[in-house]
């Protein structure tokens, strides 16, 4: 980094970085067009078209609004929108969506995935709400008391039996899927070597689409169960058993080329019998399968 006269490093106002705060930082005295310029004013290039950035969050209709009118998840969005306008090199969003309750964050998640998929800006997204992470990062870098403890493809760290931040209630995996039909207000997703049926009606024929299935919500099985609630059983075998508190474990499963994971309990483990190797049926309750 080019320094400043005694060795700093180059000032804030010079570094092509956007930024998206926890609270949603906009000039309260401005409207949304306002505030949206302010930032393309300070783009040193321009490589993200302006309108392109209002549509993909959804901003037209409230172009004139006052910045203080707005709700948590439209403020939020507009601060977005300000920070892509200045075409960064880099955005940092520090925890973007923390403030919002669950209603407001399933709202705003959708635009997230638009600028995922359709803008090439790199973002680190600083998060503790791993459902967060599954649906929006390519790239997982785990963090305790200020150190990395591990880095990789989310995929392949989310499917990893031996991480102590990914236990609990944060242990689980990610699904690609392909969405191919409704019934019942459900939507049936194929995955290759199966089929998962997802709450709501996700508009079918599109790419594949990540579903995240926590280990919590997953129940192993030594025969198909027969007349049960669960729409979702699936054939697997068992990779690997680990221990990883006194009263549980996680049991990793291979289900076709992907991974899923199972959070039992030792005592099961034990009175099932279960091996590394062994053909295995999986339960997964779709009511409880996130996309």
């Amino acid at each position: 980094i080019a320094g400043l006269e005694g060795g700093g490093g180059l000032p804030g106002h010079l570094r092509n970085i956007g930024y998206v705060f926890q609270q949603p930082a906009l000039f309260p005295h401005l409207t949304v067009r306002g505030n949206v310029d302010y930032g393309a004013r300070r783009a040193k290039t321009r490589r993200i078209d302006n309108e392109r950035v209002v549509d993909m969050l959804d901003l037209g209709s409230l172009l004139d609004r006052q910045a203080a009118t707005l709700s948590g998840g439209e403020a939020q969005r507009v601060a977005i929108a300000a920070a892509l306008m200045r075409s960064p090199d880099l955005v940092l969003m520090d925890e973007p969506l923390a403030s919002l309750d669950r209603a407001r964050k399933d709202e705003l998640l959708p635009y997230f995935d638009r600028l995922h998929d359709e803008l090439s800006v790199p973002v680190i997204y600083v998060s503790h709400d791993i459902e967060e992470v599954s649906r929006l990062c390519d790239h997982l870098v785990l963090l305790e008391q200020g150190k990395v403890t591990m880095s990789g493809n989310l995929f392949d760290v989310l499917a990893l039996a031996n991480t102590p931040l990914l236990s609990g209630r944060n242990a689980g995996v990610v699904l690609w899927a392909t969405p191919v039909e409704h019934e019942y207000g459900l939507t049936r997703f194929d995955f290759g070597d199966g089929d998962i049926w997802v709450p709501g009606e996700i508009e079918t024929g599109t790419n594949p689409l990540r579903l995240r299935i926590a280990a919590s919500d997953v129940s192993l099985c030594r025969i198909r169960p027969q007349e049960t609630t669960s729409l979702n059983i699936l054939r697997a075998t068992i990779e690997e058993i680990r221990d990883v508190s006194e009263a549980a474990a996680i049991v990793r499963l291979g289900v076709g080329n992907q991974a899923l994971l199972a959070q039992v309990t030792r005592r099961s483990v034990s009175r099932l019998g279960l091996r590394q190797g062994e053909k295995i049926f999986a339960q997964v309750k779709s009511v409880t399968v996130r996309r």
